[in-house]
């Protein structure tokens, strides 16, 4: 029996938005001349038909690897409102918190005219204190079954606060093993020793803003070389995180990737972020919303003609294909696991190496669907075995995990066989960390808007605002549809008058 849920056969209902009014409304998810689209329709405001997906065959392959997550132990309310109209992680949230987002600033040190998030669009500061990250952090680590291990801070311009060394600092000292910021480049780039300090403090990944390789697709992008440099000279690594739309840059995503194999000693991956329709896209008619709509597998088809077929479509995963390797650490360990039970509709990714200048995705020398069913199959044995079993278990199912790996095919700088029989046998991750070192992560993660709002997947939402006051908020709960974002923001800022009155006026250092 498979630990991942049966697939809901299409059509499938859920709950979505009006994107007029924000109400929470019925929605059929159903396939059309093989794409997968949504339908709904507010009382109020008409019927709408959105795209979802744009491949039906991909949406599918994901939905094989739909796995409804075992949720918080310790919930911070019960639902009593439709979701997602009440939140902090709650009775029927699925999926514990896999990655925290913690905004320590919105300052900002660009003054993009389209970003309506930064303090002088807004009117206002918000800026935590180092008492209340404190306390926000405090609240992930308390988090269970899992306490949160992988905390983001971001913002606005995290490098603008002059004390985020020590808040990466205090992270670390409370147990966090993965820190990273988000994070333009700017400061990075003209501040030569910021990233030794930072790196010094114990930050793991610099989540560097990466919209291109061209001046025409990122105006900084000379600035954005200079940061990567600074941070590979300290030994800091960088994932480089693009904004993708449809006639804006997705004919570039190939040439980031090269870019990023071109510099795999200090890039880790690259993650694509398909661009969500808020704001003033609420002026966009249906159907031209429905022509700029750039899905996941857009994302990976544009890749796939961009590398000349090297990286293929179906090379790439969704997120929760990984559950069933949580699941076998965890019948070993007998230890709770972070558990990556995103919605399968999320997020995509896949792993490339490098040699001879050409990628190479894993699925070329492992074969990956079995892999993931040999390694659910060994967490059941584990599990009903018994502890005097387990040794056999586990050997019996390294043999035949071995019998999955191509060697003929494996890049020479690769031992797949060992990095896994060392993570099983001997529970020690840094063989995994070399193995991560040695390979690109490629993936893309789609947030949401009002109009392809689906309550199914903010119930199995991975990533995680911590705010002020205790709360903790699914991510396109907190900046998308009936937003959290602002109230909250407001709630704990002062006026922007007053603090340029009393710590001096906001600078922009970059291009506008």
């Amino acid at each position: 029996m498979s630990i991942y849920d049966a697939p809901v056969p299409l059509p499938k209902h859920t709950t979505s938005l009006c994107h007029e009014c924000l109400k929470p409304i019925d929605a059929t998810i159903y396939e059309k001349d093989g794409e997968i689209w949504m339908a709904k329709e507010c009382p109020e405001h008409g019927a709408f038909d959105e795209l979802y997906w744009s491949s039906a065959e991909m949406y599918h392959k994901a939905e094989r690897f739909s796995y409804s997550g075992r949720g918080v132990r310790n919930p911070q309310l019960t639902l009593q409102e439709p979701c997602p109209l009440e939140c902090g992680l709650c009775d029927v949230h699925l999926t514990s918190t896999c990655l925290a987002n913690v905004d320590v600033t919105n300052r900002c040190n660009l003054r993009c005219e389209w970003c309506f998030a930064n303090a002088h669009a807004r009117g206002y500061v918000y800026e935590p204190t180092f008492e209340q990250l404190r306390e926000m952090l405090t609240t992930l680590r308390q988090e269970q079954p899992v306490p949160t291990l992988a905390v983001q801070f971001s913002g606005g311009e995290p490098t603008l606060r002059d004390d985020l060394p020590e808040i990466i600092s205090m992270a670390v000292d409370m147990g966090f093993i993965q820190t990273q910021i988000a994070t333009n480049g700017i400061r990075l780039a003209k501040d030569d020793a910021l990233a030794g300090k930072l790196r010094n403090a114990g930050l793991n990944t610099v989540y560097l803003q990466f919209n291109g390789v061209s001046k025409q697709t990122d105006s900084l992008i000379e600035l954005k070389q200079k940061a990567i440099e600074n941070c590979r000279d300290v030994g800091q690594g960088v994932v480089l995180v693009p904004t993708v739309g449809r006639g804006l840059n997705d004919h570039e995503v190939g040439k980031i990737i090269y870019f990023a194999a071109q510099n795999v000693d200090v890039i880790r991956g690259v993650n694509f972020q398909p661009m969500a329709f808020t704001g003033a896209a609420n002026d966009f008619t249906p159907a031209v919303r429905n022509a700029q709509r750039f899905t996941l597998p857009d994302l990976a088809f544009n890749i796939e003609r961009q590398t000349d077929g090297q990286v293929l479509a179906d090379d790439f995963y969704p997120v929760p294909c990984v559950v069933s390797i949580s699941k076998l650490i965890e019948a070993y360990t007998r230890t709770p696991q972070i558990e990556f039970s995103t919605h399968p509709h999320c997020g995509i990714a896949t792993y490339l190496f490098i040699e001879d200048e050409k990628l190479i995705p894993i699925n070329r020398f492992v074969d990956v669907d079995r892999f993931f069913e040999l390694t659910q199959k060994l967490a059941r044995n584990l599990n009903n075995g018994g502890v005097l079993r387990k040794p056999t278990a586990l050997m019996r199912g390294l043999l035949a995990l071995n019998s999955l790996v191509n060697e003929e095919n494996q890049p020479k700088a690769i031992q797949f066989k060992e990095s896994i029989k060392t993570v099983l046998l001997t529970h020690d991750y840094k063989a995994l960390g070399d193995f991560h070192r040695k390979a690109i992560f490629v993936g893309g993660m789609h947030f949401m808007d009002a109009y392809n709002y689906d309550v199914e997947r903010v119930k199995r939402c991975a990533i995680h605002y911590a705010v002020p006051g205790g709360l903790i908020i699914p991510f396109c709960a907190y900046n998308s549809g009936p937003s959290y974002r602002e109230a909250i923001e407001k709630k704990y800022s002062i006026p922007l008058e007053e603090w340029e009155r009393t710590k001096g006026k906001l600078r922009f250092e970059g291009l506008t």
